[in-house]
Order: structure tokens, then C-alpha cells, then sequence
């Protein structure tokens, strides 16, 4: 298994409708991709416009199919269009507890 974990800075006044966004795209991930084992969704208690994203995928192969469905490709539009991320860091490993 290996797990996404990105760490995400909402633009200035943004943060809500980054909130909005990224939750129905993880029910999406969550009720149509069998190869994604979570997707967690936290918020920065000092600064509510951070968010962490950690997302579980069985394999390399689950993440890739994740990053060609249509609700992924939508939200990056989003992001872009409406200018939701000010920074972010990601991080790609393999889960090694528990296994």
C-alpha cells in the first residue's frame, strides 16, 4: 500500500470553497475507485487555511487510475480556475505500519 500525503495552503479567503471542493471530491474517490483504501480530510486548528490530505491507494497503478477519473480531473480545474491553493507539499511513500 502507499499513501499521498499533502499538506495544502488555501489562497486568502479561499479556504470554505477549498473545503467544499476537496470533501465531495474524496466521496467521490471513497464510493467509485476500489483501489483507494482512505481519503482523510483535516483542518489546521491555528490556521484554518491548512488543510492535510491523506489518501491510501493500494498500489502505484490505484493512484494513476485515481488521477484519470473525470471528478479528479474537475477538481483540479477548480483549483486552478478559482485560484483555491496558495502553497502545498506532497509526499509519496509505502505504508510500512500497519501493514
Amino acid at each position: 500500500m502507499i499513501s499521498l500525503v499533502i499538506i495544502v495552503e488555501a489562497a486568502e479567503g479561499k479556504a470554505e470553497m477549498f473545503l467544499k471542493y476537496i470533501t465531495e471530491e474524496a466521496a467521490e474517490v471513497i464510493a467509485h475507485e476500489p483501489g483507494c483504501r482512505d481519503f482523510l480530510i483535516s483542518r489546521g486548528k491555528e490556521n484554518p487555511n491548512v488543510f492535510t490530505l491523506a489518501e491510501f491507494y493500494d498500489d502505484g497503478a490505484a493512484l494513476e487510475a485515481h488521477r484519470q477519473t473525470s471528478h479528479f480531473i474537475l477538481f483540479q480545474e477548480r483549483v486552478r480556475e478559482f485560484g483555491l491553493i496558495a502553497d502545498r507539499t506532497a509526499v509519496l511513500g509505502d505504508v510500512v505500519f500497519p501493514m
